[in-house]
């Protein structure tokens, strides 16, 4: 079995990062990930340039919506902009033809009940025009956040069920994630298998930090924390596109990839 590896790269020219790792699948932000401004395209031929190109080149594109982005707050502030660009990002990723637009759980505040949050995802799901495959990703820290762990995990895929365009939701795994927020890597693929059905899109990161430390900090392949039997067992498991979001360029991207292989 073959198995796509990419990464997540500079947005001016996804198509050309791609080729210059010599690769086929590419992730990017469109705009600033810690903005609410909105999504910017900028690829010079704007977003008919960009769908075109990739095409051409036979390129998948996968875009991450900003970090800022919180649906399952309770704080209104804050849930009511995010919710706006999230559509935003699902707009214009349609546009360039992504094949998915993957954004993180969020969080509750301390004193909520968490089902607020998984109710506030229900809804979310409900108030977006999914165009395109949204995935949510886990995370690493916070014990208020909503994809963390297993059982709010298992919180929000539950509320989520009866929501309009759920067929429309899937999941994306982050490795690093996964190991800092305290979910084994040797169970992991199985355990969210049985609480999602699927697994859209692996991030394959290696961790600075070491198990269950809550810290969100990738690493190079092979240069972290992570047993590479077990990473490299995620990544055959799982079955879906990788995406590497590791330091460095396309050198190091490649020879991430090359390490990565090498375990396949």
């Amino acid at each position: 079995m073959t198995i796509s590896i990419g990464a997540h790269v500079e947005q001016a020219d996804p198509v050309a990062e791609a080729l210059a790792r010599e690769t086929t699948l590419v992730q990017f932000f469109l705009g600033d990930p810690q903005g609410y401004k909105g999504p910017e395209i900028r690829f010079s031929g704007g977003a008919d340039g960009l769908r075109a190109a990739a095409q051409e080149a036979g390129v998948d594109l996968y875009v991450h919506a900003p970090y800022i982005v919180n649906v399952a707050t309770t704080n209104n502030r804050i849930r009511i902009p995010s919710r706006k660009l999230l559509q935003q990002h699902m707009d214009a990723a349609a546009e360039i033809g992504a094949k998915g637009l993957i954004v993180h759980g969020g969080h509750v505040n301390k004193d909520d009940d968490p089902a607020k949050g998984f109710d506030n995802w229900r809804k979310a799901i409900e108030a977006t025009d999914l165009k395109i495959p949204l995935l949510i990703e886990n995370t690493a820290g916070g014990d208020n956040a909503m994809a963390r762990h297993l059982d709010r995990i298992d919180g929000v895929w539950q509320a989520i069920q009866s929501a309009d365009g759920v067929e429309n939701v899937g999941f994306c795994l982050d490795t690093c994630h996964a190991w800092a927020g305290g979910i084994k890597l040797t169970e992991a693929v199985e355990r969210v298998h049985g609480i999602t059905g699927r697994i859209d899109l692996v991030h394959a990161n290696d961790s600075r930090d070491s198990f269950d430390s809550g810290a969100d900090r990738h690493a190079n392949f092979g240069s972290g924390q992570l047993d590479p039997d077990d990473f490299a067992s995620v990544v055959r498991d799982a079955g879906a596109p990788v995406i590497c979001e590791t330091p460095g360029g396309a050198e190091e991207h490649l020879a991430d990839f090359a390490w990565m292989r090498e375990r396949l």
